[in-house]
């Protein structure tokens, strides 16, 4: 027998004693804001921009989320996403109790237990670890703001092992090359200064449709004064639709397009000579490497007319230094990420737009000082150099690679904590190594609100409860100007759920490491670092958001000579790091997959302003404003497959892979060799009563990885689908 099952929860197993708040039933409740209401300060969790509000309960029941005025993540004003946050707690499918693995009669199932029981079974399995392995071979998988706790308590039981997924299947190349650059990265939220652009260029960046609050706004704000958007996109998306320019890229020749533009700065003198002269080195081997890269060659590889690259190119030089080239989130595209997330940072350089006003700012935070804690135990191992030795260059776990590192007897890691991410929603073509890391691993605990397919790999299953009945570590993002947000708790959590810190505390506890979480509470903790700045929590509980004022300059000061973290200590435009390490110090082009032929189609995939990713669509809020997501095709594709508008297919990729159902949309907002999905759909579970079954899982049509060789992401953007009308392929 295998020693872990994927088992699907059933709904018997989810169900609690509580039956879940409902949102109707007028008749029972007066008009809303005629009871009493209490009003709780908030931090978004829907998204990790983690914008402040407010949550206002009437008599005790939910009504409504709003943005807090004197937080720059959102103005008082919430996303679409952020205003359905109540469905988070409302979701009658969230997971409800503790949950163990057993077997019985040969049979693996997950049975209900209590949380001393699962503590008692966690504790027991790492000590194991412990004694058999060693205190560091356990890893921590996290997304959002509550993995922190978990990270804190394996940190003092010895184990360093950490990995966010957003690093190698989203924002990483651009961390690194941005890093390789200018010695320091982009920073989230993003250190875009838009809010004073005077020209604004999107390369596959999707505002409007991922909607980044603050930086939307900061977007909307530059647009009504004026600015130039230049969008590079084979879809004419939201922010196309704005744009002075829409540029339809032949998808994965993004490299190419930027190259050219170097050419045109370069060669028609449209660079800022001064701030090159002043803070960049490499000016000469750039200015001989682009030579090749005229604008009639870009042509031949992109599709844009060489006409319309010189001209967009000189509309960013005009509006210079006030032009953002913008470097993007979710970046692992076509492998050769890293380079092209260099070549945006290059570019930048050229316009002197780092560290200049409606370019790139400096953002800053509160110098907020960490609760005393005792000194961790030294780490045994480098478990970077062991797990993902190949990628000296990573600053940050890769996640494929630390599953990669818990396969076999003689894996390095022998227990995982997942908090927060469905990993095979996640991680690209990583189904079968999940199924064999979880034969392999002696421990498998998942943390979450809802019953997502991770679940089912797990050991121990502990229930989350939702942002909005606990408390979360202090907001200290870096803004344009620094404040600090606490999310307080507006309602006592659900069913037998617990707050991440309670849970995290008490495995401590089991391991005898209690002094790391030494309060009852941990509001005692935060009230504690908020006194160390001049504030309390009483204070933010009733303010929500505290300012405080710049001690350091937004922007460059004029002829300031400044020091950057490179090995030259100026922005490096021509990398001596790179080329140390055996890959090319200045960006080069690399042609995309081609397509297998004319019925295959480039498989494309974005946002929409109604979901987090896959994480929200069984948000019964979220749910009602975009049940399914819909693939888009060109009206000359649609009739080549002989599908209308409305219909439904299954999408087949060039390895045999079929999506569930999904319908078509035809539109001419699509170049005829694509298609393209919001991501996030397919779901296969049913536990989720919403989302199960809905839409097409793009992810899974994701087989061909094309692996990012400097930092190791996960190049999403080389697969190919062709359209199967659904009568067909039944």
């Amino acid at each position: 027998m295998k020693r872990r099952e994927f088992i699907q929860l059933s709904a018997t197993l989810s169900a609690g004693a509580m039956a879940p708040v409902a949102l109707t039933g007028c008749a029972e409740r007066p008009l809303p804001g005629t009871g009493e209401v209490v009003r709780t300060p908030t931090v978004c969790n829907v998204c990790f921009w983690r914008c402040a509000g407010t949550v206002s309960t009437e008599n005790g029941r939910p009504w409504k989320i709003e943005g807090n005025p004197d937080d720059l993540h959102s103005t008082g004003r919430f996303c679409t996403r952020g205003d359905g946050g109540l469905g988070m707690y409302t979701d009658p499918d969230r997971l409800k109790q503790p949950m163990i693995r057993v077997t019985e009669n040969g049979q693996q199932r997950f049975r209900p237990a209590t949380w001393d029981e699962a503590f008692d079974y966690i504790a027991a399995k790492m000590n194991r670890i412990k004694d058999e392995h060693g205190e560091d071979r356990l890893c921590l998988f996290s997304h959002g703001p509550g993995g922190s706790y978990f990270r804190r308590m394996l940190t003092a039981f010895g184990s360093r092992g950490y990995t966010q997924p957003s690093f190698a299947q989203c924002r990483g190349p651009r961390d690194v090359g941005f890093a390789l650059t200018f010695g320091e990265g982009v920073g989230s939220p993003d250190r875009t200064d838009m809010e004073n652009s005077r020209c604004i260029v999107l390369i596959g960046s999707h505002l409007g449709e991922n909607l980044h609050n603050s930086q939307v706004q900061t977007w909307i704000s530059a647009l009504r004064k004026g600015a130039t958007l230049i969008t590079v996109d084979p879809r004419f998306s939201v922010a196309a639709g704005k744009s002075k320019h829409w540029l339809p890229i032949k998808p994965g020749t993004d490299m190419a397009l930027l190259l050219a533009w170097m050419h045109v700065l370069i060669n028609e003198g449209l660079y800022d000579a001064d701030y090159v002269d002043r803070y960049v080195n490499g000016l000469d081997k750039l200015t001989a490497h682009v030579q090749q890269f005229t604008p009639e060659w870009a042509f031949t590889q992109t599709g844009i007319r060489p006409e319309v690259i010189r001209e967009t190119a000189r509309e960013m030089a005009k509006a210079a230094p006030a032009t953002v080239v913008h470097p993007g989130r979710h970046v692992t595209w076509y492998g050769d990420d890293t380079q092209r997330s260099r070549a945006i940072a290059i570019l930048t350089a050229l316009l002197g737009s780092w560290g200049r006003e409606g370019g790139y700012l400096a953002m800053e935070n509160v110098n907020l000082p960490r609760y005393p804690l005792p000194d961790p135990p030294a780490p045994k191992n480098n478990w970077m150099q062991a797990v993902q030795g190949e990628y000296p260059l990573a600053p940050a776990g890769i996640a494929q690679k630390v599953i990669d590192g818990s396969i076999g007897d003689d894996a390095f890691f022998k227990g995982w904590f997942v908090y927060g991410t469905n990993l095979g929603y996640t991680i690209p073509g990583v189904t079968e190594k999940l199924q064999q890391a979880a034969q392999s691993l002696d421990l498998f605990v998942v943390v979450d609100t809802m019953p997502y397919a991770i679940t089912g790999y797990a050991d121990v299953i502990l229930p989350e409860c939702t942002y909005l009945e606990r408390l979360d570590p202090i907001r200290n993002s870096p803004e344009r100007e620094p404040s600090l947000a606490v999310n307080f708790p507006a309602f006592e959590p659900k069913y037998d759920s617990k707050p991440g810190w309670w849970i995290a505390k008490h495995i401590a506890e089991r391991l005898g490491l209690g002094d790391w979480f030494p309060w009852k509470d941990y509001g005692e903790e935060l009230d504690w670092q908020l006194r160390q700045v001049g504030s309390s929590l009483d204070e933010m509980r009733r303010i929500g958001v505290k300012k405080f004022p710049r001690t350091t300059p937004k922007y460059f000061a004029p002829n300031e000579n400044r020091q950057f973290n490179t090995g030259s200590g100026k922005i490096e435009l021509h990398s001596d790091l790179l080329a140390d390490y055996g890959h090319d110090p200045l960006p080069v082009y690399t042609p995309p997959p081609t397509r297998p032929d004319e019925k295959h189609l480039h498989l494309n995939y974005g946002r929409a302003a109604a979901h987090t990713f896959g994480r929200t669509i069984n948000n019964p809020t979220l749910f009602e404003l975009m049940p399914e997501n819909t693939a888009w095709v060109h009206p000359v594709a649609a009739g080549d497959f002989g599908v209308s508008n409305g219909e439904y297919v299954r999408l087949k990729n060039q390895d045999g892979v079929e999506s569930l159902p999904v319908r078509i949309r035809v539109t001419q907002r699509i170049r005829p060799d694509s298609v393209y999905l919001v991501h996030g759909f397919g779901h296969k579970e049913s536990q989720l009563g919403l989302a199960n079954g809905r839409g097409a899982d793009d992810q899974g049509l994701i087989t061909r990885i094309l692996v990012d060789p400097i930092m190791g992401g996960t190049g999403m953007r080389g697969n190919f689908v062709t359209l199967i009308p659904e009568e067909a392929s039944a």
